[in-house]
């Protein structure tokens, strides 16, 4: 199974450190945040990994190579503007060459095994879903039983983690768009599963979660 990670963020809320040096490459538990991904993806049995580029971009192809020091095929999306979530894994689609494929953010930290679930034959998507962080308490769908809804409560928080089939990014075109409407319309159609994840998973979306990250014992 192929899998990507989204690493083409330019970062805003982790300036300045993030004005020099791409966010898949700032260091937790003394290794580049992307480093552990894909450890964890080698683990779980990935051996063909995109990464998709644009904020400082170079410094991670540069960085990680083709892949091969982590026993991976690594293959680069290059983006000349950021495409959001669902521009970026539509432009990435010929390289994705399992269906389902796993996209995983490369802006977060997590436990969790990676492990290809088994999706039912019509449905699109599934999805990761955690307890709503301090600062998303609000969360983003609902999960009842394995079924992924846009609507109702209590909500979960989506983890940046999920399989996706290429008919989900059917009759879409080219250029910059959100994945949210996609998974929103495959839900209203009942073809989104998903599971909870109760294990570790932190957003690492600003300074100030980076260092907290860091300083936990234990961190890997």
């Amino acid at each position: 199974m192929h899998a990507m990670i989204l690493a083409a963020g330019r970062g805003e809320r982790m300036r300045p450190l993030t004005d020099h040096t791409p966010k898949p490459l700032l260091t937790v538990a003394g290794r580049p945040l992307i480093e552990h991904h894909l450890s964890r993806l080698r683990t779980a049995g990935y051996q063909d990994i995109v990464i998709n580029l644009a904020h400082l971009g170079e410094q991670i192809r540069a960085h990680l190579g083709d892949g091969s020091a982590w026993g991976l095929r690594i293959h680069y999306s290059r983006e000349d503007v950021a495409l959001e979530t669902g521009g970026g894994i539509l432009q990435a689609l010929p390289l994705l060459e399992s269906d389902p494929f796993l996209v995983i953010n490369g802006d977060i930290w997590t436990d969790h095994p990676l492990n290809p679930p088994t999706m039912a034959g019509d449905d699109l998507a599934h999805l990761i879903l955690v307890d709503n962080p301090p600062h998303h308490g609000a969360g983003d769908f609902r999960l009842m039983d394995d079924r992924v809804l846009a609507e109702g409560l209590p909500r979960l928080t989506f983890a940046g983690i999920g399989w996706y089939r290429h008919a989900l990014f059917s009759g879409c075109r080219p250029g910059r768009f959100p994945l949210a409407p996609l998974l929103r319309t495959a839900m209203a159609l009942g073809r989104v599963s998903g599971r909870h994840h109760t294990g570790v998973w932190q957003d690492v979306g600003t300074v100030e979660r980076l260092r907290a990250l860091n300083a936990l014992p234990g961190t890997p």
